[in-house]
C-alpha cells in the first residue's frame, strides 16, 4: 500500500513538471499582461503565478478530464480581480502600471478582460460567469479596452497646444 502511494505521488510530481514546464511560460506571460509590468522586470506577475501553479498542483489529483492549464488561469484571474478590487476598492493604494506595458494605458478590469477575451481566448459568456458579469459588460468593458488601445487619448496639454494652434 504504501509503495503504490509512492509511485503515485512520483508520477503526480512527473505530470506536474511536465505541465509547468510546458505552460509555465504563457501563464507568466498572461500574469505579466494583467499586471502590467515590463517582460523582463515582473515580479508581481510571479507572485500572482506561483499561488495560481500551487493551486493546480494541490487539485491534480482531481483534475482527471479537466484542463489543468485552465485551473491555473482561472486561479490566476480571480485572484488578479480579488487583489485588484483589494488595491483599488477597499484599500486604495494603487500601483502604476509600468508605462513600457503594452497594457499600461488600460484600467485593470480592461486588462482582465482584454487578456481573457484575447490573449487566451476565453468565450464571452466563460469570461463572465467566471468575472461574474453579465455578458454584454465583459463585451461593453472589451470593446472600449481595444478602442482606448487603438485610438489612445491625447494628453490635456497637447489638445489645448493644437486648439490654440488652430484658432489663429
Amino acid at each position: 500500500m504504501r509503495d503504490r502511494q509512492v509511485s503515485r505521488g512520483a508520477r503526480r510530481a512527473r505530470e506536474f513538471e511536465a505541465f509547468v514546464a510546458g505552460a509555465a511560460g504563457r501563464l507568466l506571460h498572461t500574469a505579466t499582461l494583467l499586471t502590467a509590468e515590463a517582460p523582463d522586470a515582473n515580479p508581481r506577475a510571479r507572485r500572482l503565478l506561483t499561488p495560481a501553479l500551487a493551486h493546480t498542483y494541490a487539485r491534480w489529483e482531481r483534475l482527471r478530464g479537466e484542463d489543468p492549464y485552465d485551473c491555473a488561469r482561472q486561479y490566476l484571474a480571480t485572484r488578479f480581480a480579488r487583489a485588484t478590487w483589494h488595491r483599488y476598492a477597499g484599500l486604495g493604494r494603487a500601483r502604476r502600471p509600468d508605462p513600457r506595458s503594452p497594457l499600461a494605458a488600460l484600467a485593470p478590469q480592461e486588462r482582465l478582460v482584454l487578456v481573457l477575451r484575447l490573449h487566451e481566448g476565453v468565450a464571452e459568456e466563460q469570461t463572465a460567469a467566471l468575472l461574474g458579469l453579465p455578458a454584454e459588460r465583459v463585451r461593453t468593458v472589451c470593446d472600449r479596452a481595444v478602442a482606448g488601445l487603438l485610438h489612445p487619448a491625447r494628453p490635456a496639454a497637447a489638445r489645448g497646444a493644437g486648439a490654440k494652434a488652430a484658432s489663429w
